[in-house]
This record gives structure tokens, sequence and C-alpha cells, in this order.
């Protein structure tokens, strides 16, 4: 099957691989521009076009999907199916037009839940016990598409949304080929969305998403903390400095609630307060300095049972 690949993100790379494995022709890898990233901003090439590089692929990286040069450009490539993962772009008509059967999009959520742009870090957030791939096709909505198939997998406790995403990225390259073979066969089956109470949205992370309020419950901040990682982490306040916290749980301790307030300090852990319950911090990391365990980190900082953070 003739396919054009639209992807940006690790997530969308071993789908890509999945189907070259499977001998699928993969006409065109349609990926954001390289962009600026670290200290010195040099300008580097997405996930998906290092990928597709190693796999001798031809590449096309517009900056608008939409305009009317892209649309011109695509048309020279045939396809059956656009197989959208991670891509960052909302496709719009006449693209979604181009391909011979359908536009399809591979969205890492259980649809309708959690349409939009970070599906694995709210669903974690939220405290979610399971989740999955969804491969819908597409239309002019976000992630609004009827349904050909979805994959579902445990939540474990464990879970950060960077492992969560490395498990999912391997079901949904899973979920890929199905979609392609149900396809080439003809057994399609698509079904509509249902809305209204299922429906969610999963909102673009941003720096504040990560600020913790310590007058939540102490499992929520727990699930904050699992669903900002890597980016852009949990974090404090003490004495001015900011603190990310990289591992937590709920504390064992008892003691009344004395939200933000330091409880106890040992080399276990180090135990703060919430609204409702406490917090037990197992790994965290100083503003300037490295991330380090309760234990490295109380070597080298004075820190009082009583302090309060935030």
């Amino acid at each position: 099957m003739n396919i054009v690949f639209f992807g940006s993100g690790r997530f969308a790379v071993k789908s890509l691989e999945a189907l070259v494995s499977a001998g699928h022709n993969i006409a065109l890898v349609v990926t954001q521009p390289d962009k600026p990233k670290g200290r010195r901003l040099n300008s580097l090439p997405t996930e998906v076009k290092i990928k597709a590089r190693e796999l001798a692929l031809s590449i096309y990286q517009p900056q608008n999907p939409n305009s009317q040069e892209a649309v011109d450009y695509l048309q020279k490539f045939p396809a059956d199916v656009f197989m959208v993962i991670a891509y960052g772009h909302i496709l719009k008509n006449p693209l979604l037009g181009l391909p011979k059967l359908y536009p399809l999009n591979v969205h890492a959520s259980l649809l309708p839940k959690y349409r939009g742009a970070a599906p694995i870090s709210w669903a974690i957030i939220n405290g979610e016990k399971e989740t999955g791939i969804s491969v819908i096709k597409m239309n002019e909505l976000i992630d609004a598409g009827d349904m050909l198939l979805q994959k579902k997998l445990a939540i474990e406790q464990d879970d950060t949304a960077q492992t969560l995403e490395e498990k999912l990225a391997i079901l949904a390259a899973r979920a890929t080929l199905e979609a392609i073979e149900t396809i080439g066969k003809g057994s399609m089956k698509f079904i509509g969305q249902e809305v209204g109470q299922e429906a969610s949205f999963a909102p673009k992370l941003e720096k504040n998403h990560g600020l913790i309020n310590w007058n939540n419950d102490a499992l929520n901040i727990v699930n904050q903390i699992r669903g900002l990682i890597p980016w852009p982490g949990a974090f404090t306040y003490y004495k001015g400095k900011l603190v990310k916290i990289w591992s937590a749980r709920v504390s064992e301790n008892k003691e009344a609630a004395k939200a933000a307030r330091i409880l106890s300090i040992s080399k276990k852990g180090l135990v703060i307060g919430c609204a409702k319950g406490a917090l037990e911090i197992r790994e965290l990391q100083l503003q300037g300095g490295k991330r380090l365990s309760t234990e490295a980190f109380l070597a080298g900082h004075k820190l009082v049972v009583g302090d309060k953070l935030g």
C-alpha cells in the first residue's frame, strides 16, 4: 500500500519503522521543519526525520502543510492512505481529500477521552487507570473523526508520562499495521465517536502546569509529578529557589495535615504535608543543581522540620 507518513515526535518513530518493515511503500515522509533547540539554539531535525534518513525515505518539511504550495507538492505523491502520528499540525481540506482511500490518525488515548496535544500526560495527572490507542479517519475537527480501531493499555502505578509514551508507541505501531491490513482486506468498519460526557480535552502542556499546589491531596500531587516527566516537570520553591521533584509517593505519615510544611526528614525520604495526606519525596533537584536522591540531596543541603515550601 502507498502511504504518505506525517510525523514529527519520537512517538511516531516505531510506527514508521513498522510500516517499512512490513513492506509498505512510504512514498513520502512529511515532518516539521528543523528547529533551534538547546542552550546554543542549534537547528535540529525531528525524531522522525532522523529515522526517515536512516531508512533512506524521501522527506518534506513544509512550514504549513495546508498551504496551496504544500498541497500542490503532495499531489505529486499518489497515496492510498495518509498516516498521521504525532505530527504537530492540524490538517485541513483540501489536504485531507488527497489520499485515494483515507487520511488516518493514530492518537494516544481512548477517544473521545483526551482529545488534543497531551493525552498521555493528562491521563496520568487525572489518575486514570487505563488508556490506549485510537485509529481514526481524520476530519477537520481535533481528534473527532470516526474510529477504525482501539487498543487498551493499563496505566501502572509507577508509570510516568515518559515510560507510558514508550509503551504506547509500541502499541501504536501494532495498531498502525492492523489498520492498514484491515483497509487492505476491505474489512474496515468506522464507528462514530460518542459525544457528551465521555469527550474530554488534553491541552498542550505549559510550564505553569508544573507548579505544585500543596493544598491538593497527596495522591493528586503524585499523579502531577508522574504526568509531567520529562517536561515541564513538577516544581515548588524552598527559600526562594525552585525545586523540581522527580519522584515521590504518598507517605504513610499520619500527622495532621500541615500543607506545604516539612513534616519529617530522613535518608529514605523528605515528607511534606498536603491538604489530605503527605508526600514522601524520593528524588529532587534544586535550581542550578543536579537531579539527586533525597539521601544525596540532604547530604549537601540543610533542611529543617517545620519549614514551608511553595
